[in-house]
């Protein structure tokens, strides 16, 4: 087991903020994780499971451990009649299992392409995108005790999704609610998906609904669906590669019916979705744009040109001349200021901030 010092963390966050971590060590396997868990000098430390780094802001330099998710692996488990169940390490790449499970002949998860980060951190987060989350294809995971190094199992329930969250962005608490809390509690080694033999598209999004207009094409498949994705999302969301972002920065706010038929007394053009349990979801990025914060900078932090929902890393970062996560987040609460005050609406963002 290798102990790195003062790792610069640049290459394994997506918004490419420079910050160091003062001691991290990669996890390929159980085994790698249950050696740390047996160093008296390293078990005892505060720990920070990093995945893809595609969901984080990093406001400095990283004191607790970083344990560096690296567990690979993608493997059909079961044909249980109705469904595959496949399986993948928690250090793969998410897009890239994604595009595997179709290669394959195992559709389902095709909506959710171009998704960055790995499917270790996709539970986490309950990912989702043009009509599916991961809760949809999701059959169990299994996970390791930070302290204890107990490997354990959980089925979906236990996981206890929501509209991106999960057990695991919740603290437990003493006075018996969110008592299943597994923040900082655990790292996720492998997940399972059940996906559909008889597959159905999911469609109804503008977007799709375009693509399947301009190619002619009424009755995609899933591969015609994962290609129509990923162009659209090339088209509207800058490459990590290239631009700095973590992505969808701020969640869609859902409201009551009586709250969106407020919101469009003020603003006939609001952009909503009405949901099955009733309520509505707000288009964020919408109410960003109309705000006006499209293309504005905070610093080296900017709200991206061509969505408002994402922020971007307008420096290089390379030599430390880049976005800073002060910026970053001076930016994210002064959108969050100009949202509220104009629609009563406190926007949540989706990055973990450290």
């Amino acid at each position: 087991m290798l102990v790195e010092k003062n790792v610069p963390l640049q290459p394994f966050n997506t918004f490419h903020i420079v910050a160091k971590a003062h001691a991290l060590v990669r996890i390929a396997s159980e085994q790698d994780l249950l050696a740390v868990l047996a160093d008296p000098r390293l078990s005892a430390l505060p720990k920070f499971v990093l995945g893809g780094g595609s969901n984080i802001v990093l406001t400095g330099d990283v004191k607790p451990l970083v344990l560096k998710v690296e567990i690979p692996g993608k493997r059909l488990l079961q044909d249980s009649g109705r469904h595959f169940i496949v399986e993948a390490g928690a250090g793969e790449s998410w897009h890239d299992f994604v595009a595997w499970t179709l290669e394959q002949g195992y559709p389902g998860l095709e909506n959710m392409a171009m998704i960055p980060g790995t499917v270790g951190a996709s539970p986490v987060q309950n990912v989702g995108a043009y009509g599916v989350e991961l809760q949809d294809r999701f059959d169990s995971l299994d996970a390791m005790d930070l302290q204890s190094g107990e490997i354990f199992t959980l089925n979906a329930a236990q996981c206890a999704f929501g509209y991106r969250d999960s057990v695991f962005k919740h603290a437990s608490r003493s006075d018996g609610h969110q008592a299943l809390g597994l923040k900082d509690r655990v790292l996720i080694l492998r997940v399972r998906f059940a996906l559909p033999k008889v597959w159905k598209p999911v469609l109804g999004y503008a977007d799709i609904e375009k693509k399947m207009a301009a190619d002619g094409v009424s009755s995609p498949d899933a591969q015609q669906i994962f290609d129509w994705i990923c162009a659209i999302r090339r088209a509207k969301l800058p490459d990590p590669a290239v631009i700095g972002n973590a992505g969808s920065f701020f969640k869609n706010p859902t409201v009551s019916p009586e709250q969106c038929a407020d919101i469009i007394l003020r603003d006939p053009k609001v952009v909503h979705y009405l949901l099955a349990d009733g309520s509505v979801k707000l288009a964020a990025g919408w109410l960003i744009d109309s705000c006006g914060w499209r293309g504005k900078s905070v610093g080296q932090a900017g709200v991206y040109e061509k969505q408002a929902l994402v922020l971007v890393n307008r420096g290089s970062g390379s030599d430390g001349l880049g976005a800073t996560g002060g910026e970053v987040m001076t930016l994210a609460r002064a959108i969050q200021t100009s949202v509220y005050e104009r629609f009563g609406l406190m926007l949540e963002p989706e990055p973990v901030v450290l």
